[in-house]
């Protein structure tokens, strides 16, 4: 991406005694640019890249200074006593430095960069350890980014930034601990005037409890409804993202849930047992991994709600899975069908899709097209995915016993969400 954009927005923040040398400076350069070789990294990968300066005409030139940085920030606003106060707090993951033209305070004469397309390599180590992926919302934001200031004598030094995605934190499907079947049941018993009512039951398994984006979480549920009204499958996933700020006597927290998607089955009607598989259906759009642990400021995190639903009475049976949206897809040993992974942004119904800081919108620009203008986004993160493969729905598989009614019926499609409404 090309600096220019945030010439203005920065060179506004930075202004000298009088702004005519801010002018000045900026004459002698035509071009000023930061590219990288990769758009995203991981953590342990050398973020490499290049500054382009192309100057008009030669001019004393004290240092070219880079700044490697990842910092997480939250912030909102909150009452004390009667006042309306800001509450914020920073942490930061990486802060490296390097001067990659001149020196730091030099001796002697200033060095003369001669005019013409320059180009000054740079490079940064990011740290092995876990870092927390690339985030943005209105409480709080993750980002990293490459910050590049020319220090030009007497004058306001031009500067710029590029912002880049971190992929993580390292979360791999195949870890054991991901592995391992989770099963829930409850059942229910009605009375009706001292009559007791057979009993309804639920029973679901989930195969694996981690998953990329793109993957389909597996899941089957048993419904054996001896009941007298019909009952209703509902399965949905939340993510939840919890925001802290410690500031002592104003130390405050946030919480935001959204649902990620939903579905709702057909009835099952009183007397019959049905057996319900989620193939290739509930599928994981693209979204921020799991980030639990590797952030002081915020902790990101989706659950699995499974409910069977009574039509009449309103009463249900339900049950909660923890789910882990990781980084790295599950893989079937020894097969030469190996998933393929891409990036893209997050869908925009959860947090890390809904919001785009507006230092990042350029605003309107003419298209071509007659009926409007378009916003040109500068920069969003993206997140891990997999090609999906095509979709099958599944069957409500009715088992019937020796009284009970038909109910064949075919699954509904789930539909990503953007209600509140508790299953």
């Amino acid at each position: 991406m090309r600096t220019e954009e945030h010439f203005a927005r920065f060179m506004d923040s930075n202004l000298p005694f009088h702004q005519s040398r801010t002018c000045h400076a900026m004459d002698y350069i035509r071009e000023f640019d930061i590219r990288l070789e990769r758009e995203m990294y991981y953590a342990g990968e050398t973020v490499c890249g290049n500054v382009i300066l192309d100057t008009v005409e030669n001019f004393k030139l004290r240092a070219v200074r880079v700044v490697l940085r990842g910092k997480a920030h939250a912030e909102w606003k909150v009452v004390v006593s009667g006042d309306r106060r800001t509450v914020k707090d920073d942490q930061y993951f990486v802060d490296d430095r390097a001067i990659i033209w001149g020196k730091d305070k030099p001796e002697g004469n200033v060095p003369i960069l001669p005019r013409g397309l320059h180009q000054f390599p740079f490079r940064f180590q990011l740290p092995e350890s876990s870092l927390p992926c690339s985030f943005e919302s209105k409480p709080g934001f993750i980002r990293y980014y490459i910050k590049v200031t020319i220090d030009i004598p007497y004058a306001s030094p031009p500067q710029g930034m590029k912002y880049f995605t971190i992929i993580g934190p390292h979360i791999d499907c195949m870890d054991d601990q991901y592995l391992k079947p989770m099963i829930g049941q409850d059942k229910k018993t009605t009375c009706c005037l001292c009559c007791e009512r057979g009993p309804v039951a639920l029973r679901a398994q989930l195969e694996r409890s981690a998953y990329v984006c793109g993957e389909s979480i597996k899941l089957r549920a048993d419904v054996d409804n001896q009941g007298e009204e019909e009952v209703r499958l509902k399965v949905k996933l939340l993510q939840y993202v919890e925001y802290f700020i410690d500031r002592g006597v104003l130390g405050v927290t946030r919480e935001v849930q959204h649902p990620v998607l939903e579905y709702r089955g057909e009835p099952v009607k009183p007397g019959t047992h049905a057996k319900w598989d989620s193939a290739q259906i509930l599928v994981v759009p693209t979204m921020p991994p799991s980030m639990v642990g590797v952030c002081r400021l915020l902790q990101l995190y989706y659950v699995l709600k499974v409910n069977l639903e009574f039509e009449k009475s309103g009463d249900d049976l339900q049950m909660h899975f923890p789910l882990t949206i990781a980084t790295v897809p599950f893989r079937i040993p020894n097969s030469a069908n190996q998933p393929s992974v891409k990036y893209e942004h997050s869908c925009d119904h959860v947090e890390g899709g809904l919001y785009i800081g507006p230092e990042f919108l350029l605003g309107e620009v003419y298209d071509g097209d007659h009926d409007g203008r378009e916003t040109v986004v500068l920069y969003r993160p993206v997140y891990v995915c997999i090609d999906r493969p095509a979709v099958v729905p599944p069957q409500l598989q009715p088992q019937h016993s020796s009284n009970a009614l038909a109910c064949g019926s075919q699954s509904q499609q789930p539909h990503a969400s953007a209600s509140t409404n508790s299953l």
